[in-house]
């Protein structure tokens, strides 16, 4: 991924956003639990922020893909990873598949007002008993005239409590788990629609989860994104965006993570020195930032792929993989660091060590990820005839 002037100055508008508009506030959303995503995804749809990469005739600025990719890592400027989280939900994880795959209807209706920041996206695909088995969910959604009834129920739906409509994978028919599976835009206003309440979590405290309830919702057949029985494949696609944007994210994060930490082990003195004078914390920290720049151009170059239109199933899920093991190594031997000051709640780095967490979970556990590299490598043993 080549890094252009324009790139930077892209960048820039995104580190002064999050500089001036969301960490001056972090503090405060972090205690209540909840963000404003309405009104700070209003200003950054203003600024274009919402539709990087998406057709100009909807409100994005059809820029290529590396420019979504530079825009997620300068989030990482972000001194939490909640509202990054909400952000990368409505622009590579609710959306992508309304704007490549979404009728002219859908686009106009739903995918515009997301880009400009007047609707909250949510996706709706984990459940209780599914959650990285999504060949496994069992919300239904069954044909009645020009309809579907679509009944189930979803968890661990982050921008639940905020948003405007969900982009839900349910069941329309009986046929094998993997062409039995639509893709379906749900407005959050309709009848049926309810909201359950907002998860306690251990981190991403500001980014609302939630479970979702759909009983007996009436949706139009017109709402379904791509031909019916291949939202398998759509949210497998859509899933590699996300994991993609999740790596890119989290690598200023760790970058920060480093620079705090050498910047505190400067000042911190034990038995008469500074604590950076510790080869073996130094030495630490180089091996830590080595790793960083290694999953950086590991990403970078699964970008590149995407601009190409290649399969990046399996860098995907590598960038997924490292970068979900990567911020947890780095923030714990970092936190280790702070000693004592690093076990509270305000510290930089603890807040990393919460946050960071649910990168090995969330959008398809490290386990899976595993599964899905091998399947690539062709490791796993042949089923039995």
């Amino acid at each position: 991924m080549i890094i252009t002037h324009e790139h930077n100055e892209f960048h820039r508008t995104v580190k002064n956003f999050v500089e001036n508009e969301i960490n001056p506030n972090v503090a405060e959303w972090e205690k209540a639990g909840l963000f404003p995503a309405h009104e700070v995804f209003k200003k950054m749809g203003d600024l274009g922020l919402l539709g990087i990469n998406k057709e100009e005739a909807y409100g994005g600025l059809g820029l290529d893909y590396s420019y979504n990719m530079y825009a997620a890592e300068a989030l990482g400027y972000a001194n939490c990873g909640g509202v990054p989280l909400a952000i990368g939900v409505q622009t590579d994880m609710a959306t992508p598949a309304i704007g490549k795959f979404g009728s002219k209807e859908l686009k106009e209706q739903f995918l515009a007002p997301a880009i400009a920041g007047e609707y909250v996206a949510s996706i709706a695909v984990s459940e209780t008993g599914a959650g990285s088995d999504v060949a496994g969910l069992k919300t239904t959604a069954k044909k009645d005239g020009d309809d579907y009834i679509i009944n189930g129920s979803k968890m661990w739906i982050t921008n639940a409590q905020h948003a405007d409509f969900f982009c839900v994978l349910a069941n329309t028919s009986d046929d094998k788990p993997h062409k039995n599976k639509s893709l379906i835009v749900v407005p959050a206003n309709l009848p049926g629609v309810s909201v359950g309440e907002k998860i306690d979590k251990i981190g991403m405290r500001c980014s609302d989860t939630s479970p979702v309830f759909f009983d007996d919702v009436r949706v139009p057949q017109r709402y379904r994104i791509g031909a019916e029985g291949t939202g398998f494949m759509l949210q497998m696609l859509q899933f590699q965006e996300e994991r993609l944007w999740g790596a890119a994210s989290g690598l200023i994060t760790l970058d920060r993570c480093v620079e705090q930490t050498i910047e505190y082990a400067k000042e911190r003195k034990t038995f008469g020195q500074p604590l950076i004078n510790n080869q073996s914390i130094h030495f630490r920290l180089a091996e830590l930032q080595t790793e960083i720049e290694c999953l950086r151009a590991l990403t970078y170059r699964a970008a590149d792929l995407m601009m190409e239109k290649k399969d990046v199933t399996k860098l995907a899920s590598m960038c997924k993989l490292k970068g979900g093991r990567l911020i947890r190594e780095v923030a714990d031997s970092c936190l280790q660091y702070w000693g004592g000051m690093g076990f509270t709640t305000d510290n930089p780095i603890s807040q990393v060590y919460r946050d960071g967490r649910l990168a090995s979970i969330g959008g398809g556990a490290d386990e899976i990820m595993l599964g899905i590299i091998c399947k690539f490598m062709d490791t796993l043993p042949k089923k039995a005839k």
